[in-house]
């Protein structure tokens, strides 16, 4: 007979591997402010951002990606559907990180603290390269000829003015950690459940490029820079998997040591009536 392993499609999750509520809030609230104060320290090299500004523009170009502005001229057919990208743009990225952390710290521990060191890896590598790189947007740079569509549709995060915007460095494009994020997202979530389904996930990253490239926001480089830092975080740091306890069959070694059916572990259910039947008289020396 045949026996196909199967996974049950949600499972009780292990306690054991949750880390303290109170300690990952702190952590997470932590490491948030931390980026923030970050991204702040990188803004104020103005001439230099618009610079590399040109340069990834033309590097883009060189290598024959295709350009931002067919994306946004498919946004702009419609107002309806600029605003929604701009309100995407503006309300998902956030809210949707921290409920895949909050689902996977509830439903899925051991998952939840693997995603948690990739995003915090990808985070901080992401804030160096703010500070190194620090880059204009396309909607800032006149050769791109783009519209900034959170300014002219609404709704936007950031001030009219990005030299003195005191909420958010606009000059900090380089990578995008709104499609990093949503790709991470994705991952998690595909790694950590088991529907068939669950190759949708991919959707989350495949609207936030869309939307990043098609408000403007950022350029292609952006999100294939910040999906090769995710892929070395993913390597360098992989999920533990947790081996399975393989049951022992409680019968004496002979001569030889253990019974053939021993050393292969088989579960009982699994194990034929008469090849208990030959293991017993052969460890018992044939005695009833």
């Amino acid at each position: 007979m045949m026996y196909a392993r199967s996974e049950p499609a949600d499972r009780e999750p292990d306690t054991s591997a949750r880390p303290p509520l109170v300690r990952e809030l702190l952590l997470v609230v932590g490491l948030f402010v931390i980026y923030k104060f970050g991204r702040q320290a990188a803004n104020g090299h103005v001439e230099e951002a618009y610079r590399n500004a040109g340069h990834v523009w033309d590097f883009e170009r060189a290598v024959h990606l295709p350009g931002e502005g067919a994306v946004q001229g498919a946004l702009l057919h419609s107002e309806t559907l600029i605003r929604l990208a701009n309100t995407y743009y503006a309300t998902v990225h956030f809210p949707a990180t921290l409920l895949f952390l909050a689902w996977l710290y509830w439903r899925r521990p051991r998952h939840y603290v693997w995603s948690r060191r990739i995003l915090a890896v990808l985070t901080g590598a992401a804030l160096a390269l703010h500070l190194l790189f620090p880059l204009a947007p396309p909607r800032m740079l006149a050769a791109a000829g783009l519209v900034d569509t959170g300014q002219v549709y609404g709704p936007t995060v950031y001030g009219d003015t990005p030299t003195t915007d005191s909420m958010a460095n606009q000059f900090a494009a380089m990578p995008s950690l709104h499609f990093g994020w949503a790709l991470m997202v994705a991952v998690g979530l595909i790694v950590a459940t088991r529907s068939r389904w669950r190759w949708l996930w991919l959707l989350h990253p495949l609207v936030t490029l869309l939307v990043i490239v098609g408000t403007a926001n950022h350029y292609w480089l952006d999100s294939i820079v910040v999906s090769a830092l995710l892929a070395v975080a993913l390597a360098a740091l992989r999920l533990q998997r947790t081996e399975p306890v393989r049951g022992h069959l409680p019968w004496p070694s002979g001569a030889g040591g253990e019974p053939e059916l021993a050393r292969a572990a088989l579960p009982m259910s699994r194990v034929p009536d008469r090849a208990v039947s030959q293991a017993y008289a052969s460890s018992s020396g044939g005695r009833p």
